[in-house]
């Protein structure tokens, strides 16, 4: 119980103060459960962002869940869900802030460092980044994902991986394929027995586990299919959509929690709990599914190598991200420049608390506005 608190614990904090979306949301991530706490190593911590990027779902919340089995077992990835998705889930009011470039480059410049060591995986980083800006969807970051893996597969030593630890995740075979035949269940026989039914509930339940199961790239990627499924019906209307999403950009954690509005504006507080479990349950499943044949291919030499090749287009997508939509959408003039300066210095070099640096770029960059 003190672990499943433990992680509840940590997991509270990052959501009431994760603001950025979900690239933001992976430094934090790594400041919090690597760097600070050093629950996992910086490899491990890569290879669960890789893995999370193949899965659909919100990749940071399964990256939470993940490490949250390798803390507590299952009650961890509840622990974790809890903790990082309740709170904007509880706090979709207007709140004003801003995306803090330096959470970014930090994480950027971490994980370049360790994942990034020699020319070959920087050259994959460099080519992953520009393939991500070139070709801006989750197609173009799957597919330079999948390019680097077999590269890496190839051409890249495993020897160098070798000595690394890992961390441990306390899920079994039996309980992961279990896990695949409930997702498969939901996924393919909620449609079939929705129409027979007759039930608005089961209705609204398949059209957000469906969502949370098929997209992938998370964050806004979700936003078009879920306008298509509770506009399209009649069940909100296209103003509270809109409302409703922006709403969602002024609190921290995952942009998932969207549903949980969507479902309070069509049944109140019964609602925003169905339509949140329905479209967060898929990630749960896929994760718990996922992670234990995860470390058996992961031991293997060869899928080493090509681990390897994958965590360096990890930080290349982390480079594509911290230009666009980072770096874009918060640097227009060089007092903006010189904010995020001073932001990167303060982790950097003075190691303070990114949710600090964040809450104070916010509170300059308001002042900054008014000038």
């Amino acid at each position: 119980m003190s672990s499943f608190l433990e992680v509840l614990g940590v997991a509270l904090r990052l959501g009431l103060t994760s603001f950025g979306g979900p690239i933001a949301h992976l430094g934090y991530f790594r400041a919090e459960y690597v760097m600070r706490r050093q629950w996992l190593d910086e490899k491990s911590y890569a290879d669960l962002v890789a893995l999370c990027q193949f899965l659909p779902g919100p990749a940071s919340s399964q990256v939470g869940m993940a490490i949250g089995i390798a803390r507590a077992g299952l009650p961890g990835a509840l622990a974790a869900w809890l903790g990082f998705t309740l709170p904007s889930a509880l706090l979709l009011v207007a709140f004003a802030f801003g995306v803090s470039v330096a959470v970014v480059a930090q994480a950027v410049w971490g994980m370049a460092k360790s994942l990034c060591p020699d020319r070959q995986r920087a050259t994959l980083a460099m080519v992953a980044a520009i393939v991500t800006l070139s070709w801006p969807t989750a197609v173009g970051q799957l597919l330079s994902i999948i390019a680097a893996g077999i590269i890496g597969w190839s051409f890249l030593a495993p020897a160098t991986l070798a000595s690394q630890a890992h961390a441990q995740f306390p899920v079994s075979k039996r309980a992961g394929v279990i896990a695949w035949i409930i997702f498969f269940v939901l996924l393919l026989g909620l449609p079939v027995i929705r129409p027979l039914a007759e039930s608005h509930s089961l209705d609204v339940f398949d059209s957000f586990f469906r969502v949370g199961s098929l997209v992938f790239g998370g964050g806004h990627v979700v936003l078009p299919l879920l306008q298509a499924e509770v506009v399209g019906p009649g069940w909100i209307t296209n103003e509270q959509f809109v409302a409703g999403y922006g709403a969602t950009q002024a609190v921290p954690g995952p942009l998932f929690t969207f549903s949980a509005y969507l479902g309070a504006v069509m049944n109140g507080w019964s609602g925003a709990l169905l339509t949140l479990v329905a479209i967060f349950l898929p990630s749960f499943l896929l994760v718990v599914g996922a992670l234990p044949f995860w470390d058996m291919l992961r031991a293997n030499a060869k899928f080493q190598s090509a681990l390897s090749g994958i965590n360096a287009a990890v930080v290349g997508l982390l480079i594509a991200a911290l230009y666009q939509p980072v770096w874009t959408s918060a640097i227009h003039a060089p007092a903006d420049f010189a904010l995020g300066l001073v932001g990167f210095g303060l982790l950097m070099f003075w190691q303070w608390p990114p949710w600090i640096v964040v809450l104070l770029s916010a509170v300059a960059g308001e002042i900054l506005s008014r000038f």
